[in-house]
């Protein structure tokens, strides 16, 4: 996906202090400053709002929220509000698509792929749906996947969101490999009412760890 990658493991962070990093490697690639950089890593709880997020896809207010030990960031990312939690493979590439790489389209599905290529080595075959932007899931024949009967179907396994400005690119992805989906329930997610979310465990039975999947995400990044 891209030519000199310096890829960062950082374990599991709050939003806010990884936000500012990002922010920091963004003007530092503008700059030229640094090459191709990703974040790697699993965040603490919290709800995020993109720029087209509505306050009604919140359901509890945040002082709920934060009783319950969830954050609230708002984000200059595309799309609507997502959550954040332990469990969840959560990748930040900031890249210059300059000057062969200028397609957003092409960003967004080259994100989807390396999502997809991660489930894949769980045995889940997933892909884009419709109109929406993220990778999903057919859940249709729960007898495939134990634990499959417990999500609606189609249901998304992984979610995109990203900014670009100059060609230079923050924001990213965040794939559900065993977070509790039970912090779903304060949103709705993407602002897709229609659709449930899942995650690898939930289809297969197990999981591999958020590490491990951040080692197999950045070997496919650099390919």
């Amino acid at each position: 996906m891209t030519r000199e990658l310096d890829g960062y493991w950082l374990g599991r962070q709050p939003y806010a202090a990884v936000h500012a990093l990002q922010e920091r490697l963004f003007a530092a690639r503008r700059a030229g400053a640094i090459p191709d950089t990703v974040l790697l890593l699993e965040h603490t709880p919290v709800v995020t709002y993109g720029r087209g997020a509505r306050a009604d896809h919140v359901l509890f207010p945040e002082s709920e929220l934060a009783r319950r030990g969830v954050d609230v960031f708002h984000t200059g990312r595309g799309g609507d509000v997502t959550v954040h939690a332990p469990g969840q493979l959560v990748a930040y590439p900031i890249l210059d698509l300059a000057p062969d790489r200028c397609d957003v389209r092409r960003y967004v599905r080259d994100l989807t792929e390396v999502m997809r290529r991660l489930v894949a080595r769980s045995g889940i075959s997933a892909g884009p749906f419709e109109k929406y932007v993220g990778l999903w899931v057919d859940v249709a024949s729960p007898e495939r996947w134990p634990g499959a009967e417990q999500a609606r179907t189609p249901a998304k396994i992984g979610a995109i969101g990203v900014r670009i400005s100059r060609w230079i690119t923050m924001h990213g992805f965040a794939l559900n490999l065993d977070p509790d989906l039970s912090v779903f329930r304060y949103i709705v997610p993407c602002g897709i009412r229609e659709h449930g979310v899942t995650s690898v465990r939930q289809l297969v039975g197990e999981a591999p760890s958020v590490r491990e999947a951040a080692e197999r995400a950045y070997a496919i990044l650099c390919d």
